[in-house]
């Protein structure tokens, strides 16, 4: 079963510049459910007290856009798989605190939405499940496109806070000037061949965006609300 996607005004692109917005409340704590998209945008966790958990009576308006690069080079050395993994792990935090989610797609010719500003479903872990790599890297197709599709979205719900995760290995032979995010962003590299490029570093920092390893993520090392957190 594939994730239906959305239709309507709310589904189309259209330019204009990215915005914005305040995003909820937070507090730090070794107990109870941790929140992982805060944790990684306040920066790398070097030990529990690192750790965000978010207030059960919190429940701000959250739109997650995640960009997944499944192009052909991410089967090599378990990179999927690995994002896979990290991938699972946000929807289901989405689905607890019941933020939305929009996710674009990037392999073959160019980049396609999957989900676009929904709520976390079983069809979106069911996708998850069935996705595979394959075809070229349409990364910058899909960054155009979110940042239409976020611009429009951000004038439509102007209380909405909105956060992109990109999960990628960065293997673009060229690219033209990127403008800056608009919103929080953080680039997850997945890059796993033994001679890696660094690529998806240098589009961190086009983007303005926070950049992590997947490997140093403890998120996708077993249990989150468990896995230890030591600095290396």
């Amino acid at each position: 079963m594939r994730p239906r996607t959305a239709t309507g005004a709310d589904a189309q692109a259209a330019p204009g510049a990215l915005g914005g917005g305040r995003s909820g409340a937070i507090r730090a704590g070794a107990g109870g459910r941790i929140d992982w998209p805060a944790t990684l945008f306040k920066g790398r966790p070097r030990n529990r007290q690192d750790l965000l958990q978010r207030p059960r009576s919190a429940r701000p308006t959250e739109l997650w856009l995640v960009i997944v690069d499944a192009s052909a080079s991410t089967r090599r050395h378990g990179a999927l798989s690995k994002a896979k993994g990290l991938l699972a792990e946000v929807f289901e935090q989405a689905r607890r605190q019941r933020a939305r989610l929009a996710v674009l797609h990037a392999t073959g010719r160019k980049a396609q939405w999957m989900w676009q500003g929904q709520q976390a479903t079983q069809a979106l872990q069911q996708w998850l499940t069935e996705l595979g790599a394959g075809g070229g890297t349409p990364l910058l197709d899909a960054l155009r496109h979110a940042a239409a599709w976020q611009a429009r979205r951000q004038r439509l719900h102007p209380a909405e806070s909105q956060r992109l995760l990109i999960i990628t290995d960065g293997r673009l032979r060229d690219w033209p000037a990127l403008a800056p995010s608009g919103c929080p962003a953080l680039l997850v590299d997945i890059e796993s061949a033994p001679i890696r490029l660094g690529r998806a570093r240098q589009l961190a920092d086009e983007l303005g965006a926070h950049y992590r390893h997947i490997d140093t993520l403890p998120v996708v090392h077993g249990s989150p609300e468990h896995a230890g957190v030591e600095a290396p």
